[in-house]
């Protein structure tokens, strides 16, 4: 019996190779999807009209698609810059809740709960984007230490410091930076200090051309300058690294830190663009999905920023084709799941060919054809 799949002499790594089987994977991800709507009822195609509608369908479903795209994006570049440096650190999670604290703390600049002092304007945004970034950093550069310096087990001891970081939170907006009342959460943020809208009409805020610059640089770092070349270099193979005479524990640090700093971008982009005060839950797990869009992008920074709105869509406009189809929430989850699933399981195809036997012998005879 001949195989169904055939190795290919070479893997396919071409730009629109990785298009096509992603397509493939989305494509084919929202026709199961589809054949699950169909015992409640659900017209798929109804469905997905109300999902691309909402999610794309105007500036304003744009605008939210962006929102929640941007921690997104902030987040998989984090991973892309300290994965590439050979660390398996996951503990974005909690790098996004020091600096949503951060930038809560700066923000609250002279009330009992923020910074002791009043903050002159012209000095409040690089003040909050530095001490959100350096939360960040430190907060992930002790975990890139251990691992680092003493060995440690990143992808352990970052999990478990995600949850440190949750606990946290939890002491701060309960005591310290807890607003009069009942509900532990931090005042409202002052408006001065929000993140403004991109444009009138769209929810979409300026935490988006954060995103497009830590985007940019994150590219032209790794593919333009000696310290990118040197961090592939250490995560591709420790040992012929520092053959090379490069600096391994020095780059991977530095790899750590500005992975750390970029992912309390992202919580900034949270607390100063969307929910204006700090709380339990602010994170809804965005650390462990950036890590997703990551993936997805196969790691390349330029491919976060669509892979990102995509994720984002799937977000907004699930929610909307749940309440107009009343499709369980379930059914909604199950096809962002399959949608990731079959993209990645779409890159089969780049290693291996089909056997198709109809198909192989009209090759067979262009082939002879042409001879």
């Amino acid at each position: 019996m001949k195989k169904l799949l055939e190795r290919r002499l070479a893997p396919a790594e071409s730009t629109s190779a990785v298009m096509l089987t992603s397509f493939c994977g989305i494509f084919a991800a929202f026709v199961i999807a589809g054949l699950l709507f169909i015992p409640f009822g659900g017209n798929p195609l109804a469905a997905y009209s109300f999902l691309f509608d909402e999610a794309f369908g105007s500036l304003r479903s744009i605008g939210l698609s962006t929102v929640q795209a941007t921690p997104l994006i902030l987040i998989a570049l984090a991973t892309i810059v300290v994965w590439r440096a050979g660390l398996g650190y996951i503990g974005f999670e909690g790098c996004f809740l020091m600096g949503a604290t951060a930038a809560s703390w700066i923000a609250l600049a002279g009330t009992p709960q923020g910074f002791p002092w009043s903050i002159p304007p012209l000095l409040y945004w690089p003040l909050v984007l530095l001490a959100a970034f350096l939360a960040g950093a430190i907060w992930a550069g002790w975990v890139g230490a251990l691992r680092v310096r003493f060995g440690g087990n990143d992808v352990l001891i970052s999990l478990m410091a995600n949850y440190v970081a949750v606990f946290i939170v939890q002491y701060l907006v309960s005591g310290p930076m807890r607003a009069p009342g009942d509900l532990p959460q931090t005042p409202r943020l002052p408006v001065e200090s929000w993140l403004p809208f991109v444009m009138s009409g769209m929810r979409a805020h300026w935490g988006i051309a954060i995103a497009l610059v830590a985007t940019l640089f994150v590219f032209w770092l790794l593919r333009a300058t000696p310290a990118g070349y040197e961090i592939k270099v250490a995560g591709l193979n420790l040992r012929a690294a520092r053959y090379g005479g490069i600096d391994v524990n020095r780059r991977q640090m530095g790899a750590i830190f500005l992975g750390g700093g970029l992912a309390a971008l992202a919580g900034l982009c949270a607390v100063l663009g969307v929910q204006h005060r700090l709380m339990e839950g602010i994170s809804g797990g965005v650390g462990f999905i950036g890590v997703v869009v990551a993936l997805l992008a196969r790691l390349n920074p330029l491919l976060v920023i669509p892979t990102a709105i995509l994720y984002g869509g799937l977000e907004v406009g699930g929610s909307a084709m749940q309440r107009q189809t009343g499709l369980p929430t379930s059914v909604v989850l199950i096809l962002q799941s399959l949608v990731v699933l079959l993209i990645l399981a779409g890159d089969m195809l780049r290693y291996y060919r089909l056997r198709i036997p109809s198909l192989n012998k009209r090759r067979c005879q262009l082939a002879e054809d042409k001879s």
